[in-house]
């Protein structure tokens, strides 16, 4: 049985080779903050393997599923609407 503390899923966030990642981007208040700030490191990655905004997005989504019922409603709301926003920012709406 796995450690609590030591989840694959918390070192995926915290250690991704994908992405560069702000410390604590998936908590922050600001849903157009969280979305330009994933834009920047998808941009800027040299070790993504898809466009640059799939990978933006397979992030935040990797984040909100791992954290399932434990995340707070609030910030549930905040990063759907993070979803949202890079989704404009791409001119993929």
């Amino acid at each position: 049985m796995a450690n609590p503390g030591k989840k694959w899923s918390n070192k995926v966030t915290q250690e991704s080779r994908a992405l560069d990642l702000e410390e604590g981007i998936f908590t922050w208040k600001d849903p157009k903050k969280i979305a330009r700030s994933l834009k920047k490191s998808a941009k800027q990655s040299k070790r993504r393997k898809a466009e640059p905004f799939r990978s933006a997005m397979s992030m935040l989504v990797f984040y909100i599923n791992r954290a399932g019922r434990k995340l707070d409603p609030e910030q549930k709301r905040i990063l759907e609407q993070a979803k949202q926003e890079l989704r404009h920012l791409y001119n993929k709406n």
